[in-house]
């Protein structure tokens, strides 16, 4: 498979039709519905189910559409790394993360190094734990905050300074909200909402024998869907403190206080773009960190 030929086949997937698709590609629509067909022919599978004005992707179309936007995406970036080598730093560094108050002190690393090298542009992603790490080991992204402890022997990492707190978010009519704290027992058998991802240890550990009388009415990954599921609703939503507001909603910690660490991690033995190894040796230094987190 050719690059040109996966940039084609994209070309086909968004238009979803191969006449309008070979208008955009400036080539002609005998000449991409033969790419097209020889790319069938190449990987043994049908792309494609066509009819008079439309294609349509099949299973196996679906699925090299989702490989192919991530080797095009992963043959830009490595295409925009050589090509920034100039004397003066420029490029791209992509960051993945999730939501943290730790985010900020990230932020405000990414603005003060702009500014001594304003020809380095920032692209971030948000996700969770898992989709930040999985885009990292696909080389989509260089780093991403995530929760500690962090694989040491994939990653290296600097941990962040902000201890993340734990609590619930209630509406204000709630039961709960004017509790100073919660404990485990407080949210047994009501409307939980939690993250997609399993729960930390130390979570699990806290609720105790409480674990098992959880009802758990919904899962996601974005703090403002969980919390209009609560504003429309449900009982509570299980997050961290986060540096916003929602109307009418509250936040009330857990006690015993349950705290969290995140990180800003890299893969280990990778070769990095000029920029995104001098935004790394800044990170460093501006959180007075070594890279093996130890202070």
């Amino acid at each position: 498979m050719e690059l040109r030929v996966l940039n084609y086949f994209l070309a086909v997937a968004r238009e979803e039709n191969i006449t309008k698709a070979s208008q955009t590609l400036h080539i002609s629509q005998p000449a991409l519905s033969r790419q097209m067909m020889q790319l069938e022919e190449e990987l043994g599978v049908k792309l494609f189910v066509r009819s008079n004005h439309r294609v349509v992707l099949t299973e196996e179309g679906l699925l090299l559409k989702r490989r192919a936007q991530e080797i095009t995406s992963l043959a830009d970036k490595t295409m925009r790394e050589f090509l920034d080598k100039d004397a003066e730093l420029a490029g791209e560094v992509a960051i993945g993360s999730g939501e943290f108050r730790g985010t900020k002190e990230l932020a405000q690393i990414m603005v003060d190094f702009r500014k001594e090298h304003p020809l380095v542009k920032f692209r971030v992603y948000s996700g969770n734990a898992d989709n930040v790490q999985d885009y990292i080991e696909r080389g989509l992204l260089d780093l991403g905050v995530i929760g500690e402890p962090v694989d040491i022997r994939k990653y290296d990492f600097v941990s962040m300074p902000v201890k993340e707190e734990w609590g619930v978010l209630v509406r204000e009519d709630s039961p709960l909200a004017g509790r100073e704290h919660v404990e485990a027992k407080d949210l047994e058998k009501i409307a939980l909402v939690t993250g997609a991802s399993p729960l930390y240890r130390e979570l699990i550990d806290w609720f105790g024998e409480s674990y098992d009388r959880l009802e758990i009415a919904a899962e996601g990954n974005l703090l403002y869907n969980e919390a209009m599921l609560v504003e429309c609703g449900m009982d509570a939503v299980l997050c961290i403190r986060l540096d916003s507001a929602y109307e009418h909603l509250r936040f009330i910690p857990l006690y015993p206080r349950i705290e969290s660490r995140t990180a800003l991690v890299w893969k280990k033995d990778a070769v990095f773009s000029s920029a995104t190894t001098a935004f790394i040796d800044y990170a460093i230094r501006c959180l007075r960190i070594l890279p093996d987190g130890k202070k």
